[in-house]
């Protein structure tokens, strides 16, 4: 489909031209997961998207699904209520480095650890952009930012490490200047059975490359195009070619009893008998309507 059919398919015009900065990658994540959404040609009625709060956060409400802008650091446990009222709709979170590993990093791994099939696309900036330019768990030791002016001395997380210590079953990345790499993890993400977090990094010219002399916008591109590759030429690489290099693609993929088919067994259990999910009364279900934000 064409970027113009895509555009009236699946965003809400209303709400056009997007408040991001120029230079900013996240219009590029958020294209990529219209086009994997479009390439497993799946139902915006049965597809909801849901946010937190920041640059990323924003993303939610440009889409036309069934989307929740949620509060700071909640869009996880917001999207683990849609799936658990209803499982059939294919549920993705948009969130930034700062919404997800800091005041949302205890949901996050909780998240993983129950294997949710619930699919987590990190917009991964390494700062944060729209709330003042704080440095996040994902901002580089060293980098500069509004809360670290001489610098920040704590380590960062490698968020795809820790999705796989606490239970992630899918993990994968990509660049804004891989954006096909980015479609086909995204894609291969929504269609894993069980909880999927692809981290996409993202270029974020004005809050971390100005505080950083990072340069524009295309030298930032020009970063991720070098410094990222494919998991299968990284394995290849000797020991001191990956300085400075980072692998990309699928990382980690493994199958682990998912959460809301395990939930439908204590259901069923509790109503007295072994059943088909279908015939499972499910409590508290909620009607979600196309549209809602």
């Amino acid at each position: 489909m064409e970027t113009q059919e895509l555009i009236e398919k699946y965003f809400r015009p209303g709400r056009l031209p997007h408040i991001w900065c120029p230079g900013c990658g996240n219009g590029i994540v958020t294209g990529a997961i219209v086009k994997a959404i479009d390439k497993l040609g799946l139902s915006q009625d049965e597809t909801s998207i849901v946010s937190g709060i920041g640059c990323s956060s924003r993303s939610s409400g440009y889409l036309d699904f069934n989307t929740v802008h949620s509060a700071h650091g909640r869009a996880i446990p917001f999207a683990t209520g849609v799936k658990l009222s209803e499982p059939k709709l294919n549920v993705i979170v948009c969130t930034g480095d700062g919404d997800a590993t800091a005041i949302g990093g205890n949901h996050f791994i909780h998240a993983a650890r129950r294997n949710i099939n619930i699919t987590v696309v990190l917009f991964n900036n390494n700062i944060y952009g729209m709330t003042g330019g704080q440095y996040s768990p994902l901002t580089p030791t060293h980098s500069k930012a509004t809360t670290a002016p001489y610098g920040t001395i704590e380590r960062s997380f490698d968020i795809t490490e820790l999705a796989k210590a606490a239970g992630a079953t899918f993990v994968a990345r990509a660049t804004t200047y891989h954006t096909p790499v980015l479609v086909d993890v995204i894609a291969k993400a929504i269609a894993h059975d069980g909880f999927s977090l692809v981290e996409a990094i993202t270029a974020c010219p004005i809050s971390f490359g100005r505080q950083n002399k990072k340069g524009g916008a295309p030298d930032m591109m020009k970063w991720q195009r070098d410094s990222f590759v494919l998991q299968a030429a990284f394995d290849k690489l000797p020991e001191d070619k990956r300085e400075g290099k980072f692998p990309m693609g699928v990382l980690y993929q493994a199958e682990a009893p998912e959460y809301t088919k395990e939930y439908d067994k204590v259901i069923a259990a509790a109503q007295g008998t072994a059943r088909p999910a279908a015939q499972i009364i499910r409590p508290n279900t909620c009607e979600l309507e196309k549209g809602g934000n």
